[in-house]
C-alpha cells in the first residue's frame, strides 16, 4: 500500500455525495482533518441537477455514501425517514451511484472505520498506475 504524500493528499480533488445521514459532512471533516484539503460534499440529493456533483469540474475521486432509514432516522434523532422518503433522495443520486469510484454503505459502520476504509481506498488508487 502507498501512503499518499502532502501535495497529492492536498490537491486531490475529491466530492462525496449520498443521501442525508449518511455521513458526508463527517468524512469530509475528518479527511480535511488527514491533509485531504480539497475534500467536499455536495448536497446532490437536494438537487433535481443530475450532475451537481460534476459541475465545479469532474472530481479525480467521486465518493457515494450511503444509508438506509433506520440509520438515517437513527442518527438524526428522527423517526420519520421512510423507504419511500429515502428513494427521492436515491432517485436523485442516481447519475452519481452510476459514476462513483467508491461506494460505500455505512450503515454498519463507525465513524473511524468510514474514514480508515476511504483513505485504504484513495491509497490503493494511487497506486493504481490508471486511476
Amino acid at each position: 500500500m502507498t501512503s499518499l504524500d502532502e501535495t497529492t493528499r492536498s490537491t486531490l480533488s475529491l466530492v462525496v455525495v449520498g443521501p442525508c445521514a449518511a455521513g458526508k459532512t463527517t468524512l469530509v471533516t475528518g479527511l480535511r482533518a488527514q491533509g485531504f484539503a480539497a475534500a467536499r460534499l455536495v448536497a446532490q440529493e437536494h438537487s433535481g441537477i443530475r450532475d451537481l456533483w460534476a459541475r465545479r469540474g469532474r472530481p479525480q475521486v467521486l465518493i457515494y455514501l450511503d444509508a438506509q432509514p433506520t440509520t438515517m432516522n437513527r442518527r438524526q434523532g428522527r423517526s420519520d425517514w421512510t423507504t419511500e422518503g429515502r428513494a427521492d433522495l436515491v432517485t436523485r443520486l442516481e447519475h452519481a451511484r452510476r459514476e462513483c469510484d467508491l461506494y460505500l454503505p455505512t450503515d454498519e459502520l463507525t465513524i473511524p472505520q468510514v474514514l480508515e476504509t476511504v483513505v485504504t481506498f484513495l491509497e490503493q488508487c494511487s497506486a493504481t498506475p490508471d486511476s
